[in-house]
């Protein structure tokens, strides 16, 4: 896969920017657009720093006790160990997410696939089913060190 492609994910697509092995092995850099509907639920990262910068849209962060409004513009930080959670206000977002260090980026990959040609934003008609939830935890606690509060 080339850097450049997009994948479809949690309907939505993302790019990435800047991979792991591009940085020896230092950050991610992704740019990503989700529906409103595509958001997790409250999570701790244990290894990784997550950065985010709003592109287009507004969302709602909430990082330990604080609540964030952002716009167009705005960058939020959520530090690892610290749990946090985003919401979509407006239909979509576009956001590009650093991932310090990068290698969380596999999770991405590993729960997307390549786009169609035509990019389109598809908001969730509901949850996924009960097995790929089953099967997405267990892949984010035990391969890739998320909790979820």
């Amino acid at each position: 896969m080339t850097t450049q492609a997009y994948r479809s994910y949690q309907g939505g697509f993302f790019k990435v920017l800047l991979s792991p092995e591009q940085t020896a092995e230092c950050m991610a850099l992704v740019d990503m657009t989700l529906p409103r509907g595509a958001e997790p639920p409250v999570h701790v990262h244990s290894r990784e720093d997550e950065t985010f910068y709003l592109l287009s849209g507004e969302m709602t962060f909430k990082i330990g006790d604080k609540t964030i409004k952002a716009v167009s513009g705005d960058a939020v930080f959520a530090p690892r160990q610290t749990p946090h959670l985003f919401s979509i206000e407006s239909e979509s977002a576009r956001f590009l997410t650093l991932i310090t260090p990068g290698q969380f980026l596999n999770y991405f990959l590993e729960f997307s696939f390549p786009a169609a040609e035509e990019l389109k934003v598809v908001p969730p008609q509901g949850p996924p089913p009960a097995e790929v939830i089953r099967h997405m935890t267990s892949q984010l606690i035990g391969k890739y060190g998320v909790l979820f509060v």
